[in-house]
């Protein structure tokens, strides 16, 4: 109760549309909330596609996932998954640069200051090596290695994580499976209306195409880009990035796998912008995100297709989407979470990420009335930091870039970012510092991996360093260089790895 009235309980969530939002959802919520009582429904359409594409994903998936009692080893079996520790970037600040964005640290922590200004005091110097060299799950990457981490703070394999590569087509089912073994309900059906109370504008139920009537208190909208309930009915309107992040379109297909597994993603820069690359056990997941005002649909598809390194599975398949999140993401009483809530391009594997940030903070903050003024408004302030921040990194890799050959590369960077991007590059490009976020997915060393590996050198190295004696700098460098390399060639081949831990066999 607020303001000594009385409020109706949360009881029935109905979850409105299926795939990888919508059965995380459910699985989600059913597992964290169904010792409390609360109903979960989900409703969708066997004649609504999902897009399906293949996805790589951040380390937090992996704590989702233990959260809600998944099997990991099972789950990558069901999913032909690998494992993930980096994304790499070609040609993102020349042409022909390359580096990696690792899911851990640089180098190790010295005296309260971050690696990456001890290997700047002498990065100019011969025999210094790029700062990948300092970084374990880089060197693993380049060897096509995997180990999980350790748990010891004390050892060098502590200095990472991972996530996943899995096929989407067969995500959805296995989260399905686990959702419905959780007491979720399940019922097959496309929404033809959605019923609004007169008096507060809530969803109040929703009619299916066979005359069914589906009441609940509270809803999530997982209809994708075209938002059913948040958007088409509740109409609470859309920012849009498109300003800063121009890429509108996606062409995908998958392809035979040829040569090792490799142990990340890559993302390889184009004329107008850039194409991703997943490998999965059984095959490879490719696409081509670029900007139509400055690259046709049929030429987007030729570079895509030009680049494939096996044989192609399927016909290619084009997306269209507009760069930006919801003004609101929890509308009344309803909840917008996956690509009805907003999309940013997966350039950083950010969309699963989003999603589960969605759950977890509804979960949080899941109200006891039906007066939740103040849970709605505490959501939307969280969700809209989380996209504002992500938003920031994705400019950072076009902006941050050398590149004049092309109409769109220099656009991107000639063009003004926002301030709260603006401030970061100032201090970085003085100090070599990083401000960290109090609340934000990218920490400090994602920063430094994309500011680094795009040739945004800073003009001065931490004081504490540059005031050390040169030889000390030198021997700290070459000691971890060795180290690194030492403990990635004693990780066992990602390939094999997989094989045995999962069960599976041909995951080459």
């Amino acid at each position: 109760m607020r303001g000594g009235e009385a409020a109706d309980g949360i009881d029935h969530v109905v979850i409105v549309g299926g795939g990888t939002a919508g059965w995380m959802t459910a699985a989600g919520l059913a597992h964290m909330l169904g010792p409390t009582g609360v109903k979960v429904t989900l409703i969708e359409s066997e004649a609504i596609g999902v897009v399906g594409v293949g996805e790589a994903t951040l380390p937090h998936i992996k704590a989702f996932n233990d959260t809600i009692g998944i099997d990991e080893a099972e789950f990558m079996a069901a999913t032909s998954a690998t494992f993930k520790l980096g994304i790499e970037f070609v040609d993102w600040g020349r042409k022909g640069d390359s580096y990696i964005h690792p899911f851990g640290e640089f180098g190790l922590p010295n005296e309260g200051v971050a690696f990456h200004h001890y290997w700047r005091k002498f990065a100019d110097q011969p025999g210094t090596g790029d700062l990948d060299q300092y970084s374990l799950p880089v060197v693993a990457c380049r060897k096509a290695r995997f180990q999980p981490p350790s748990e010891d703070p004390r050892s060098v394999l502590s200095t990472y994580r991972y996530a996943y590569q899995f096929d989407t087509l067969q995500y959805a089912p296995f989260m399905r499976a686990h959702a419905e073994k959780s007491g979720v309900k399940r019922i097959e059906g496309k929404v033809v209306d959605v019923a609004l109370d007169p008096e507060n504008g809530r969803v109040r139920d929703l009619t299916l195409e066979n005359g069914q009537v589906i009441a609940g208190d509270l809803f999530v909208d997982c209809t994708g880009f075209f938002g059913l309930l948040i958007e088409r009915h509740l109409q609470t309107g859309y920012d849009d990035w498109s300003e800063w992040l121009p890429a509108d379109r996606a062409v995908a297909v998958p392809c035979q796998s040829a040569g090792p597994l490799l142990p990340y993603t890559r993302a390889t820069a184009h004329e107008a912008g850039w194409s991703w690359r997943i490998p999965l056990q059984h095959r490879t997941g490719n696409g081509h995100v670029y900007s139509s005002r400055f690259l046709s649909d049929d030429a987007a598809c030729d570079t895509l297709l030009a680049g494939l390194e096996g044989e192609r599975l399927a016909d290619p398949r084009f997306l269209r989407f507009v760069t930006g999140k919801r003004r609101k993401l929890w509308n009344r009483n309803v909840v917008a979470i996956g690509l009805s809530g907003g999309f940013l391009e997966p350039l950083e594997s950010t969309s699963i990420y989003l999603i589960q940030e969605g759950i977890s903070k509804l979960v949080e903050l899941f109200p006891q009335t039906q007066d939740c003024a103040v849970e709605t408004r505490e959501y939307n302030h969280w969700m809209d930091l989380q996209f504002e921040r992500i938003r920031d990194f994705l400019i950072l890799h076009y902006h941050a870039t050398m590149r004049d050959d092309s109409d769109f590369w220099n656009h991107m960077r000639t063009m003004r970012v926002p301030d709260t991007l603006e401030a970061r590059l100032d201090l970085f490009r003085a100090h070599g510092h990083v401000s960290a976020y109090d609340h934000g997915l990218f920490l400090v060393p994602s920063w430094i991996a994309v500011l680094i590996g795009q040739g945004v050198m800073p003009d001065a190295c931490d004081a504490r360093v540059a005031n050390l004696p040169d030889d000390h700098v030198r021997q700290h460098l070459a000691g971890l260089r060795g180290h690194m390399d030492k403990a990635a060639n004693n990780m066992e081949d990602h390939a094999a790895f997989l094989g045995r831990y999962a069960a599976i066999s041909g995951a080459a």
